[in-house]
């Protein structure tokens, strides 16, 4: 078979998926994107630059829209070019968002997409005026009204969609919405594991055990819709009740979402200049962006991890944390609290709370033993909701058979799904049993 994956940042949402089809001898895998340093053995990667950049002045409204024609139709170049050597997938899978799937189809009508819908700009009841320090504005909803062109635009070219959360799907008007299946990318579960580990971080002398009091905050960039300003202003707090806590966070300078710092600065060295003098600078470690395996080990010996969202897409390092057997402290925001149930898996705080927040990670800290079964629910969690290998890739699969075939994808992912339910409880049943347990 041939795969053509697109998104602009390979390979994005679709790494597991593509390595685990590259791995069959018989298949030939096919991914474009923007350039970037990411490979994958076996995936043939086709980099473009887009033709042009936004015409300088366009109306504010359509910066998006005309960004997202300028990809599309460099994605048609390349696609053009790949039909003229011959290539034809049995199947296109790519990101939507940002336009680059807008016109595979005027190269190969005749070829199933299947397109990755994650997020419907709402004027109300999502990202947009949820914080105060980014209020919502009358340009706001005739602007986000053309940002979703994009959206529109991408369903008419697509056979089928998929996203990440219910919630997600939620946002998307009821025409959308029926062809859009709910699939998370999965978790790899054996990788994001408990153990025992010890970290070293530049500038500490002794390494950090789980033996250490540690809150650990990620984002891939330290920013307003991550929460990053409101975990800061709530560290002075935190670290005067905790004088032995260590404070470490992960993430870049630049923006990912939302409006960026102000030219000159950053929002890391904004907080600094609003409480930094506050702060102990010797228990508060900034390391950037650090490899996976490093993040993981830091996860590990966590004591509390902090995770705030405005309501938006979730971050895979929620799930990763709460995989590892960290004790989560998350913003009772959507999509979080389809995952996190307070005092279950997870402890819930308001997104603009500060002394509820200090309040969480005060209790966590002063009866760590009393958390133990909110960590090994959260651990339980993801491995029977998002277990890459049992969950997520078989649903994937399933799904791109099902749109590549053309059979019919909910009723294929509801008897994968069933099937996927009834192995799980002949294992549980089967652990029970050898505990000596009577299952239900």
């Amino acid at each position: 078979m041939n795969y053509l994956f697109i998104h602009h940042n390979f390979p994005g949402q679709y790494q597991h998926l593509a390595i685990h089809l590259a791995a069959e001898p018989e298949n030939r895998v096919v991914f474009i994107s923007q350039p970037n340093d990411n490979r994958i053995h076996g995936v043939e990667s086709i980099f473009y630059v887009p033709i042009r950049s936004v015409t300088p002045g366009v109306h504010h409204y359509v910066t998006d829209l005309e960004r997202a024609v300028i990809w599309g139709q460099s994605v048609h170049e390349v696609c053009r070019g790949l039909k003229a050597q011959g290539f034809r997938p049995d199947i296109v899978i790519g990101h939507s968002g940002w336009g680059e799937t807008l016109f595979v189809k005027e190269i190969w009508p005749e070829v199933p997409v299947l397109a990755y819908f994650e997020f419907y700009y709402c004027p109300t009841g999502s990202d947009v005026g949820f914080d105060p320090i980014m209020p919502a504005t009358i340009d706001d909803p005739p602007r986000l009204r053309l940002k979703n062109a994009i959206n529109q635009l991408a369903f008419d070219s697509a056979d089928w969609g998929h996203t990440a959360t219910r919630w997600q799907a939620s946002l998307y008007p009821p025409r959308l919405r029926r062809r859009i299946s709910v699939l998370h990318e999965g978790i790899d579960t054996a990788v994001a594991s408990p153990a025992e580990v010890t970290v070293r971080i530049p500038n500490v002398e002794r390494p950090f055990t789980r033996a250490d009091e540690v809150v650990t905050f990620v984002a891939r960039n330290l920013e307003p819709y991550r929460g990053f300003h409101m975990f800061m202003r709530a560290l002075p707090e935190i670290m005067r009740r905790r004088p032995k806590a260590h404070i470490i966070i992960l993430g870049g300078d630049e923006t990912s979402y939302g409006p960026p710092a102000p030219a000159g600065t950053t929002f890391r060295q904004m907080m600094l200049d609003e409480v930094g003098s506050e702060l102990d600078i010797n228990r508060l470690h900034f390391l950037g962006r650090v490899p996976h395996d490093t993040f993981i080990d830091l996860l590990r010996l966590s004591s509390a991890h902090v995770y705030l969202t405005y309501p938006f897409v979730l971050s895979w390092s929620m799930l990763e944390a709460m995989s590892t057997g960290c004790l989560v402290i998350a913003s009772a925001t959507p999509p979080v609290i389809e995952v996190v149930r307070h005092g279950h898996n997870g402890l819930l705080v308001d997104f603009f709370d500060r002394t509820g927040l200090c309040d969480r990670i005060d209790a966590v800290l002063t009866h760590p033993d009393r958390m133990q079964k909110i960590r090994d629910n959260a651990r339980r969690t993801v491995v029977e909701r998002f277990d890459l290998h049992s969950i997520a890739l078989p649903r994937q699969l399933a799904l791109v058979e099902a749109v590549m075939i053309g059979a019919d994808p909910r009723r294929v992912v509801r008897e994968v799904e069933s099937s996927l339910i009834n192995r799980q409880r002949r294992t549980v049943a089967a652990a029970h049993a050898a505990d000596g347990v009577a299952s239900i």
